[in-house]
């Protein structure tokens, strides 16, 4: 299993982004450079033939014409490596087809299984600590909010972890089919609360690129952001 590292998926899904503000930067940097052009011609044009520009005036808005110029090359340059990135972002998500992902979410569902009416299949879920937990809640809640199977795990290291539901609630008796919701919670070893996110399964059944980055396709899941993968199984 490979977890995903969030940062450089934040960096990946800027691609999108940055390609169109390198493209706005780059058009406000040639128009600057023609108005810059544009009055220092016509300054030349005007000026007192007794009292003509001095050279070092001119030496100097000439350099900066050079710095305006220098933007723009930039701005191209910026914008062709963005290019770059999304075509490279868009190869990379496509393996990502068929695979099985944790996603940020609260999600859980639970059914029969195929194989055995009377054995109980819930989807894969985790959990995302942003530091060490002595002590991690995960509580299972029904349609209504109301607790049906409360678990108690740790020391937890931080990081992506994943976790299995039997089905059954704090009776060990099986719940009805259907959709559940994640409520989840971390201590520290100084009891102070740790930030923890649920994590919730989907399987990657298509690839989208929009002005958003890229979209993956969860089924039932929907549609959800590559920066939201936190793990691929």
């Amino acid at each position: 299993m490979t977890t995903v590292d969030p940062n450089t998926i934040a960096q990946a899904t800027s691609a999108g982004s940055l390609a169109a503000s390198t493209a706005e930067a780059a058009k406000r940097a040639e128009d600057m450079k023609n108005q810059f052009m544009t009055l220092l011609i016509t300054q030349i044009r005007n000026q007192d033939p007794l009292n003509p520009m001095e050279n070092a005036e001119f030496t100097s808005q000439l350099a900066q014409m050079e710095t305006v110029n220098g933007i723009t090359q930039l701005n191209k340059t910026l914008q062709a490596l963005s290019g770059q990135m999304d075509m490279t972002q868009s190869m990379q998500a496509a393996t990502l087809i068929g695979k099985e992902v944790l996603v940020t979410g609260n999600k859980i569902s639970t059914g029969s299984s195929p194989d055995d009416p009377n054995t109980k299949v819930a989807t894969p879920f985790g959990i995302d600590l942003i530091s060490p937990a002595e002590k991690v809640k995960v509580a299972i809640l029904d349609g209504s909010g109301k607790a049906v199977r409360n678990v108690e795990i740790g020391p937890v290291n931080a990081g992506v972890v994943s976790l299995e539901w039997d089905g059954l609630n704090d009776s060990g008796e099986p719940v009805p089919d259907g959709a559940y919701t994640l409520d989840v919670s971390g201590v520290g070893a100084d009891g102070s609360a740790v930030g923890v996110e649920a994590l919730t399964y989907g399987q990657v059944s298509s690839i989208a690129y929009s002005s958003s980055g890229v979209q993956l396709d969860l089924g039932l899941m929907g549609a959800r952001s590559l920066f939201d993968v936190r793990k691929i199984m």
